[in-house]
Parts: C-alpha cells; sequence; structure tokens
C-alpha cells in the first residue's frame, strides 16, 4: 500500500495530474481510498448484458457475423440545430462529426442546421466544434478533467429522426494593462492565472495559463472557461533576469531594485487577491499597478553537524512565503562555502534549504560509504524565517538536520472469514497541502507520495517538506477499505497532517478492515430503454455520512451500457447517494454542497451487498 500526500496551498503553477474517467458502466468500480482524500481500491469485473453499446464501450464479445449473415444496413440522416447556451441563437460554421466507422462531418448553415445523411441507425457519437466555444452539453467548466477530455454525445440514430439540438457555450477572456510607477512600459512582465476547479470533492486552484505583457504593457488571456480566477505577476528586476543565480561577486550590494509579486489587484499573497468571474462570452477588464521598490539583500548560512560538514552534498534554497508557498524571487546557495544569498523586497519571508548526495561515477557520496559507493543519504532540511524592512538582512543561519522517513503503522481487522490473503496488497499513500486559513482554497496540482508498502507494514516514504496535508491511499488489490486513520488519536478525516521541521512527531496509524461492502447502483426501468435522440447520462456519487478519508470515485450510468453499476471496497455504514445529470462535478466535502442537493439513504451492512435505484434529475 503506498500513501501519497498533496499540498491544497496555492503555489507556483504546476503539471496537473490527470485523473482516469470511468469509461464503462460493466464495471465493479473500487472507490478511492485515500487518506483525507480517497482509498481507490481495482476494479473487478462485472458485466453487464448491455442494451446497445456505443462505439468503443466495452464488451467481452465482439462475434462478427460473416459476410452471408449480415443483414443490409439501414442508413438515416442525423439533423439538427447547433445554438448558443445562453441566448438561444443557431451557431453557423460549427463543426458537427459523427465519429467511429461511420465518421463524417458537417459545418452547420446560417441558421445554424446541419444534416448528415447515410449514417447506419443506432447508436453514434457526435461531436461539436467552433472556435471560441465549448460544447456545454457534455462538460462543466468547474471540473479539472474538463481540459484532458474531449467532449462528446451519444445520440441513439433511428429511421424517422427528430431534429438533435446541441449547444455550445462562448469562452471568455481577460484583458488588462500593467502600468509601473517609474513611467517606464511595463514590457515582459509575466502574469500567471489561477482558475478554481473542483477536485475530490474540495475547491482549489488549477493552473489555467500564463502570459507576458506587450511593449505598451498590455497583456490577454483568451478562449477560457467560464469560471472564477486568479492572477498574479512574477517578480521583476531591473537589470537580472530572476531566472539566473544572484552572483556571488555583488555580495556587497546591499539592494537591487524592481517590481515585487502582486495579486490582483493590488495584495502581495493570495490572502488578499480579488477573484476574477468570467461570464460566457465575456471580456473582463482588469488593470494593475506595479511599484519600483528596493529589493533587499539577504545572507544566511547553512549550518551543518561536523559529522556531515565533510560531506559532499548538492544544496538547494527556495523562497517561500510563510505558509510554505514557494515564490518567484532569485536565491542561490554556494555548495562549498554554505553561504545562501536572496533578493527580495519589505515582507515575511522563509528560506528553505534541502540537500541532496552529489552524484560520483555510479553511486553516492553516503554517511557510511567512501566516496563513490553506493549508500544510503539521509536527507537534510532547514529552513528560518526572514523579516525584510527597508534594509538588509545578514547573518542568519539555517540549521539543517537529517528528516526521519514518514512511517505509517498498517493495522488490519480481520471478519474472521479468511476469504482474504493480505500478503503481497500494495498500499501507497498520498497527500496535498492544506490551506492555512477557511477562506483560503488550496492549490490541487501538486501530488507528493507519502509512503507505500504492503500488509502488514509498516508503511515508509521520504522525507516531505514541511507544512500541512491532506492524506490519500490507494489499495491494490481490491478487498480492503478503510476502518480509520489517525495522527497521534486526531482524526485524519477531520484534521490535515502536521509536518514540522524535524518530520511527523506523531505515530500515523492506518486501520483497515477486510469485511468490506458492495453497492449496486441502477437507473429507474424508465430510463433503461435507449430511446432515439441524445441519450441522458448521469453521474452518481455514494457519499458516506461516516468520518472517512475516502475519496469518491463518481460513477457515470447510462442506458447504452446497461444502466447499472457496482462499487465494491466500500466501508460499511450508512450512505448518502446523489445523483446529477451529465458530467456534474461535486464539492461533496463542503456541509453545505450537500444540504442543497437531495440524496438517497442506503445502510451497508459488512461483507452485504446493497442496491439502490437512483433518483434521477
Amino acid at each position: 500500500m503506498r500513501l501519497i500526500l498533496l499540498p491544497i496551498l496555492p503555489s507556483a503553477p504546476s503539471q496537473w495530474c490527470l485523473i482516469k474517467r470511468l469509461k464503462s458502466a460493466q464495471c465493479i468500480i473500487a472507490p478511492s481510498l485515500c487518506i483525507l482524500a480517497t482509498f481507490t481500491f481495482a476494479n473487478a469485473a462485472h458485466p453487464q448484458e448491455p442494451l446497445q453499446p456505443f462505439p468503443g464501450a466495452d464488451t467481452q464479445q465482439n462475434v462478427q457475423p460473416t459476410p452471408q449473415q449480415q443483414a443490409p444496413q439501414t442508413l438515416a440522416s442525423l439533423h439538427g440545430v447547433v445554438r448558443e447556451a445562453a441566448s438561444g441563437q443557431p451557431l453557423p460554421r460549427a463543426l458537427v462529426s459523427v465519429e467511429g466507422d461511420a465518421a463524417a462531418s458537417v459545418l452547420t448553415d446560417g441558421d445554424g442546421k446541419f444534416d448528415i445523411p447515410n449514417i447506419p441507425v443506432g447508436p453514434v457519437i457526435v461531436s461539436i466544434r467552433k472556435p471560441g466555444y465549448l460544447d456545454a452539453g457534455s462538460s462543466d467548466a468547474t471540473e479539472v478533467m474538463d481540459a484532458i477530455a474531449p467532449a462528446s454525445h451519444n445520440v441513439m440514430l433511428a429511421e424517422d429522426m427528430p431534429d438533435v439540438d446541441f449547444t455550445l457555450t462562448p469562452t471568455g477572456a481577460i484583458r488588462g494593462q500593467i502600468d509601473l510607477s517609474n513611467g517606464d512600459a511595463a514590457e515582459g512582465i509575466t502574469l500567471n492565472l489561477m482558475r478554481r476547479v473542483l477536485m475530490d470533492g474540495r475547491a482549489g486552484w488549477a493552473p489555467a495559463g500564463n502570459a507576458k505583457t506587450h511593449s505598451d504593457g498590455a497583456f490577454r488571456f483568451g478562449g477560457l472557461d467560464p469560471g472564477v480566477y486568479e492572477l498574479y505577476t512574477e517578480p521583476s528586476l531591473d537589470a537580472d533576469n530572476l531566472n539566473l543565480p544572484v552572483e556571488a561577486d555583488r555580495s556587497n550590494e546591499t539592494h537591487k531594485w524592481g517590481f515585487a509579486t502582486v495579486y490582483y489587484p493590488d495584495a502581495r499573497d493570495p490572502s488578499g487577491a480579488s477573484k476574477i468571474t468570467v461570464e460566457p462570452g465575456a471580456t473582463v477588464p482588469v488593470n494593475l499597478i506595479l511599484a519600483r521598490e528596493a529589493f533587499q539583500t539577504v545572507k544566511a548560512t547553512a549550518v551543518l553537524t561536523q559529522a556531515l560538514a565533510s560531506r559532499n552534498l548538492d544544496f538547494e534554497v527556495q523562497v517561500t512565503d510563510i505558509s510554505g508557498r514557494a515564490l518567484q524571487y532569485p536565491a542561490r546557495i554556494d555548495s562549498s562555502t554554505r553561504t545562501i544569498q536572496a533578493s527580495l523586497p519589505d515582507g515575511n519571508y522563509r528560506l528553505a534549504v534541502t540537500t541532496s548526495p552529489q552524484m560520483r561515477g555510479q553511486g553516492f557520496f553516503s554517511l557510511n560509504s567512501a566516496p563513490g559507493v553506493p549508500g544510503p543519504m539521509p536527507t537534510l532540511q532547514g529552513s528560518v524565517d526572514v523579516q525584510v524592512e527597508g534594509q538588509p538582512v545578514t547573518n542568519l543561519r539555517v540549521a539543517l538536520t537529517q528528516t526521519p522517513p514518514m512511517q505509517v503503522q498498517l493495522n488490519l481487522l480481520r471478519s474472521g472469514s479468511g476469504e482474504l490473503n493480505p500478503t503481497g496488497s500494495q498500499f501507497v499513500v498520498t497527500a496535498t497541502q492544506a490551506p492555512q486559513s477557511a477562506d483560503q482554497l488550496p492549490d490541487e496540482s501538486i501530488v507528493t507520495e507519502l509512503a507505500s508498502g504492503q500488509l502488514p507494514g509498516p508503511l515508509v516514504g521520504p522525507p516531505i517538506s514541511p507544512g500541512t496535508y491532506w492524506v490519500h491511499a490507494v489499495a491494490t488489490p481490491s478487498g480492503y477499505c478503510e476502518s480509520s486513520f489517525t495522527a497521534g488519536g486526531a482524526n485524519l478525516a477531520r484534521e490535515p497532517l502536521l509536518v514540522g521541521p524535524a518530520g511527523v512527531q506523531v505515530p500515523l496509524e492506518l486501520t483497515l478492515r477486510d469485511d468490506c461492502a458492495k453497492l449496486t447502483l441502477s437507473l429507474p426501468e424508465t430510463l433503461e430503454d435507449m430511446k432515439s435522440g441524445e441519450e441522458k447520462y448521469y453521474s452518481v456519487y455514494a457519499i458516506p455520512d461516516f468520518d472517512s478519508t475516502a475519496n469518491v470515485q463518481p460513477v457515470t450510468l447510462r442506458p447504452s451500457t446497461g444502466g447499472s453499476m457496482t462499487l465494491n471496497g466500500l466501508t460499511p455504514g450508512t450512505y448518502h447517494v446523489y445523483t446529477l445529470q451529465g458530467n456534474a462535478p461535486f464539492e461533496y466535502r463542503n456541509p453545505a454542497a450537500l444540504a442543497a442537493q437531495p440524496g438517497q439513504a442506503v445502510t451497508l451492512s459488512p461483507g452485504a451487498t446493497a442496491s439502490v435505484v437512483v433518483q434521477v434529475p
């Protein structure tokens, strides 16, 4: 089992983790079992008899009749109108495409109408594209996966086919101007855009792009999904590229001049940033004024114990805010003298230093081995807080200490059935960094592995940076579910994990049970038969009423794939089932969001299977 930590604090833009979509309704899905986010269990095959599977749907058999057995195909015309979602006005020159073996495409005419003839009757997959528009019928602007999943529609084509209407939503834009206090042109200033998204039932921020100002200080972000955004600038010095290290031969310089990071409209950190709401098709004006100010020189020395001082180590230094969020201010460390130099405007910061062993040939320098001989080298890290107030800061010391590896004790509650053999079961724990305040949204883009291993454990992982984390876990194979996850007795389903400079100072215990329950979710019989036209589908969430760190994997129910799905690996207890139409992300970790959505109660007994016919919107 592996444990992974995911930081929840806003930080510098980073790569998004891809999230797998559930595409087949013919599986038993094991929901994520995560520490503070979810345990995801392996899927087990559970075939359903599909009514009329769409192209690409999983089937256990694909038996093709011989040419002598094939009957003549019945052809029909797919026709309808493409409209703008908000106004209902027809959209000309939208590309409507039928995918798969019957691939065909056509542009809508001046009235938004389209007609694609000679398509075999039956289920087809249709996509709609137009520059400057999003497919409103199959995606949601608040969902992380929209950026990586193509939009498509399932349509049942019949001989006497009625018109099929599709809608597209116009994208928005943010356009603005940066002015500098000294009157110079703000050319080449980098801006970063963050978008509010939902991931694992929590609201967070995702990188949404970056841009540089033109020669007149103007900038623009186009093609934006409707939603809520934050905008901030990267720091800029008058004469130096911030991507280059501070020059060692300028160590006597007390300050430089430049422009600090500013969150729109005029804040130094995200807590003071204003939210920018982009409506469909709208362009939001955003202007900033950057004040030229002194960047003071900050000097520090990394201090090692005598036993470590002679070792060959690579050092890294990062400027962060007090909460640990990475900042783009220049800093360097000289590995030979362990001296640190940074250039910072007025404010409160933290210098975080970490080490790694230098490579020599095929091995590392080790505390317990000669140079060039492979061996373990402990991770060293330390930090010092800095307050800059109009003058240089010197003589700081950063004590580097060995951070112990992460360790999570695994406990297993046996039901006595003896059906499961825990030997070889893999577990992973991950984490995301938690926000420092209730009104601050996390940055969900960083996933950190906390620990991994097998039953009976313990799970072990490398040291991680100080901070507060929501914890998540994944178990393979399925059959185990979470009973509890604690840190020194504290319930990690309610509280984030605190990691200090010396690591975690309390025992971590993950307790599993082997009497997990199953839940079969089905559409009403009235929806099981696929009618002609576009297929409606539903996102279904089974949310536990009890404390759980498990993430909830939504289930997609479609009539075309049997309209039923079974979840396994569920912790016994009472759940509420929430059904939403289409691809609908759900902020299920927000009590207000749960209260606003009707749900169906169901109690899962240990080792038993329950069934729910969902109530569709």
